[in-house]
C-alpha cells in the first residue's frame, strides 16, 4: 500500500481515472508497471479489469491512500493536511471555523493538536530555524556588482549611430521609426456608423484587414532582426570580416536562406564550413612542409592533431 498519495481533500487536485475520467477518491489504484505518466484507476474500473494500450489487468499495482497516522495515532495524514489547509484559509486562532471546515474534529482538538505538533514541537521549530539560516546564508547581504554593456549599443538620441539603428531604444526593445511607419494613417479617417451600407462596411473592414497584415509584416521583420542579432550592425559586420574571403563569399550567398533555416542553424552551417576551410588549409601546409623536407633530404613525417 502506497502511503505517499496526494493528501489534498479536493478531488480536482488529483489526476482523473484513466478508465472513466472521473475524479479519484481515496483509496484508488496506481499501476506499478505503467508510466510515466502514472496510470491511475478508480476502484470500480480496477475491479472490472480495465485495460488500455500497454496497461494490462494483471499488472502489479499500488493502493494510494492517506488513511494512516503521522504525528498522532488519532489523526490521519489526510486530517493533518486538512488542518493545515483550514488554518491557512481561516487564519490562526480561528479554531471554530477551522473545525467547521474539517468536519471531523472539534475546535479544542484542532487547537490542541496544532499547538502541540506545529508550534511547540522542538523538532519542528529547529527544522524551521535551520531552513531560515540556510536561506539567510544563500541570500547574504552583499552588494551585487553590475557592469555596463554595449550590446546592444545605447547611442545618444539623434546621433549618427542612432539613425543607423533606425532609432532603436534598448530599454524598450523597440524602434522610434517603425517599418511602414505611416501604416496607421490609412485608419485615421475611418469611422464605423450604423447607417453604413454593406459595401461601405465591407470596404472599411478590408482596410482594417490590410492594416493588420502590415502590422504582421512589421513584427516579422522585428523578429528577424532580433533572432539574427542585426541590431548591432557594426558588431555583425566585424563578425563577418573575421572569416577568410572564401567563407565570406559563402556567407553572402547563404544570407538569403538564413531566415528559412533559423539563426542558430545558419551560424552552425557557416562555422562548419569555416572549420573545414581551416582544416584543409592546415592539411595543405603539412603536405607542403613534408615535400620541402623530402627535397632537402629529410625523410620523416610529423603528424598534427
Amino acid at each position: 500500500m502506497d502511503r505517499l498519495g496526494s493528501f489534498s481533500n479536493d478531488p480536482s487536485d488529483k489526476p482523473p481515472c484513466r478508465g472513466c475520467s472521473s475524479y479519484l477518491m481515496e483509496p484508488y489504484i496506481k499501476c506499478a508497471e505503467c508510466g510515466p505518466p502514472p496510470f491511475f484507476l478508480c476502484l470500480q474500473c480496477f475491479t472490472r479489469g480495465f485495460e488500455y494500450k500497454k496497461h494490462q489487468s494483471d499488472h502489479t499495482y499500488e493502493i494510494m491512500t492517506s488513511d494512516f497516522p503521522v504525528l498522532d495515532p488519532s489523526w490521519t495524514a489526510q486530517e493533518e493536511m486538512a488542518l493545515l489547509e483550514a488554518v491557512m484559509d481561516c487564519g490562526f486562532g480561528n479554531w471554530q471555523d477551522v473545525a467547521n471546515q474539517m468536519c471531523t474534529k472539534t475546535k479544542e482538538e484542532c487547537e490542541k493538536h496544532y499547538m502541540k505538533h506545529f508550534i511547540n514541537n522542538p523538532l519542528f521549530a529547529s527544522t524551521l530555524l535551520n531552513l531560515k539560516q540556510a536561506e539567510e546564508a544563500k541570500t547574504a547581504d552583499t552588494a551585487i556588482p553590475f557592469h555596463s554593456t554595449d550590446d546592444p549599443p545605447r547611442p545618444t538620441f539623434d546621433s549618427l549611430l542612432s539613425r543607423d539603428m533606425a532609432g532603436y531604444m534598448p530599454a524598450r526593445a523597440d524602434f522610434i521609426e517603425e517599418f511602414d511607419n505611416y501604416a496607421e494613417w490609412d485608419l485615421r479617417d475611418i469611422d464605423f456608423v450604423e447607417d453604413d451600407s454593406d459595401i461601405l462596411h465591407a470596404l472599411k473592414m478590408a482596410v482594417v484587414d490590410i492594416y493588420h497584415s502590415r502590422l504582421k509584416e512589421r513584427q516579422r521583420r522585428k523578429k528577424i532582426i532580433r533572432d539574427h542579432g542585426l541590431i548591432n550592425l557594426r558588431k555583425f559586420q566585424l563578425m563577418e570580416r573575421r572569416y577568410p574571403k572564401e567563407v565570406q563569399d559563402l556567407y553572402e550567398t547563404m544570407r538569403r536562406f538564413a531566415r528559412i533555416v533559423g539563426p542558430v542553424e545558419h551560424d552552425k552551417f557557416i562555422e562548419s564550413h569555416a572549420c573545414r576551410w581551416f582544416l584543409s588549409l592546415e592539411q595543405y601546409l603539412c603536405v607542403y612542409i613534408y615535400i620541402n623536407r623530402r627535397d632537402n633530404g629529410v625523410f620523416y613525417v610529423k603528424f598534427y592533431k
